[in-house]
């Protein structure tokens, strides 16, 4: 089976990295991505997307994206199903980061990286749902 996402889009909000009860980093954010078509009104209609990155992947995007930088994602899907406390069952869609492109600089001072991959870091993306900090 595959499963493989990949999007393009601006930041819509600083990155939030947080820590597993183990000490695993985890970084999530959320990009904006326009449709490829318009509406009736002949705008661009946009997706709000999150994106969760985990390890040194994720400590990467904490550091060196922010808000309105413009980003390659690639990764897969995960569903994720919780009950709120009124017992409503809930499922949320967000794209697992496996390697994250950085669009527009930062700065373009030496040492900077416009690419960061899973593999790059030698990393496997293998978390169990009770190490999720959320």
């Amino acid at each position: 089976m595959l499963n493989r996402v990949i999007l393009i889009g601006r930041l819509t909000r600083d990155p939030e990295m947080r820590f597993t009860p183990s000490g695993i980093p985890v970084t999530t954010f959320s990009l904006a991505v326009d449709r490829p078509y318009t509406n009736k009104q002949g705008e661009r209609e946009t997706d709000f997307i999150d994106i969760v990155a985990w390890r040194q992947l994720g400590e990467l995007c904490a550091n060196y994206l922010s808000k309105g930088r413009l980003a390659a994602v690639e990764g897969r899907l995960e569903i994720q199903s919780y009950e709120t406390q009124d017992g409503q069952k809930r499922r949320v869609a967000r794209v697992v980061a496996q390697n994250v492109q950085f669009l527009s600089p930062k700065d373009s001072g030496a040492g900077y990286k416009d690419s960061v991959s899973v593999d790059d870091l030698g990393l496997e993306v293998d978390i169990q749902g009770e190490e999720i900090p959320f």
